[in-house]
């Protein structure tokens, strides 16, 4: 036995065939693991222009109104904000049932302001007289009555604000009544013409707590829901452009036009 396992390790032919096995056994092992790692890295190569790709796609989602940020940093990104969008649950319920009380009270119930102000005013005077009277015979302290002062900033900002906005809004109307420009035009007056049906339901009260519950509702329903919403805005925005292209080639097209700014006339 010795001696045949002496013969087969120094014979040169069963060496080499040996040899050729090993050889062939590290040529298919450096293969698979070559196969392993470029498929590994095409693989990763593709995740990665996956994830590359991703965001492209995803800027080009349509939102409502061209929108680039998420709802809340529209409306600001504070307090009202958070009470439009019911991030405070308990301030805006409070602020929609309030409102809903005030609906009732002044239109079902048919209470008028300035009565209504009138009782309240008269009762709340009577209860703290009688107990700035009376509370050292039921040994009682004397109500604590605090001193109200309104500053003056917070109405000079809003009055600049308001004055602002009103600014505007006049100027867009003089641009708009100029003739310059037509689409402008139609748009406004159709907002005034859907305004004066909205306002023929009711007194302003009415519209008011209208409008009050369409705020508190609708972009909390948006938000929530946007991902379907889009898709229907966006399909409804592409027909709406296709028909006042269509539009604006047959009858806009073909009215005259006021004269421009840089236009003088004689």
């Amino acid at each position: 036995m010795a001696e045949e396992s002496n013969n087969t390790l120094t014979n040169p032919a069963v060496a080499a065939a040996a040899g050729g096995g090993g050889d062939s056994l590290t040529e298919e092992i450096s293969e698979k693991l070559h196969s392993h790692h470029s498929s590994s890295s095409s693989s990763s190569d593709s995740d990665s222009e996956k994830r590359a790709s991703s965001p492209v796609k995803d800027a080009r989602v349509f939102r409502l109104f061209g929108r680039e940020k998420p709802l809340h940093s529209v409306f600001g990104a504070g307090k009202p904000a958070d009470v439009l969008l019911w991030r405070n649950k308990k301030i805006s319920a409070g602020l929609l049932g309030g409102a809903t009380a005030v609906w009732v009270l002044f239109e079902l119930l048919e209470c008028h302001l300035l009565t209504l102000v009138c009782h309240i005013s008269i009762l709340v005077l009577a209860i703290l007289f009688l107990w700035s009277n009376v509370h050292t015979f039921i040994h009682k302290a004397p109500p604590r009555i605090p001193q109200v002062h309104l500053p003056e900033e917070p109405f000079l900002q809003v009055v600049s604000a308001l004055r602002i906005e009103i600014n505007r809004g006049l100027t867009s109307l003089r641009d708009i009544a100029s003739g310059r420009n037509l689409k402008k035009f139609l748009v406004v007056i159709a907002g005034l013409w859907i305004l004066s049906i909205v306002g023929s339901w009711g007194n302003f009260l009415t519209l008011f707590y209208i409008t009050f519950v369409f705020l508190h509702t609708v972009p909390v329903l948006y938000e929530k829901y946007e991902d379907k919403i889009d898709p229907f805005a966006e399909k409804a925005t592409i027909e709406i452009k296709k028909q006042y292209s269509v539009f604006d080639a047959k009858v806009l097209s073909k009215i005259p036009r006021g004269p421009f700014k840089g236009k003088k006339l004689d």
